[in-house]
């Protein structure tokens, strides 16, 4: 059996996730709806009622990776960061 071979990449975004979604398995979604694989860079969480910063770096297709960020814009999310110069990753 031939498998097809497909283009991996990764991006880097920030992610800001409202109080209304605190214990909701988000990142785990990406990965298990749309077969990514993430780090996490870092994390910043406040008990108060500020939203959620996650600094991620997700890792799959080009598809996988529009897909992703799609549901997480569904959500109503902030998303932020913007493409690299070289055009093989995402930085902010």
């Amino acid at each position: 059996m031939v498998f097809p071979i497909v283009s991996r990449t990764q991006v880097r975004v920030q992610v800001h996730i409202p109080t209304d979604y605190r214990g909701e398995p988000i990142l785990a979604r990406l990965a298990l709806r749309h077969g990514l694989t993430f780090n996490i860079l870092a994390a910043a969480l406040d008990p108060s009622s500020r939203p959620g910063i996650f600094d991620l770096e997700l890792r799959g297709s080009v598809e996988q990776i529009r897909a992703g960020l799609e549901e997480l814009r569904s959500l109503h999310l902030g998303i932020m960061g913007k493409a690299n110069p070289d055009g093989d990753s995402w930085h902010y």
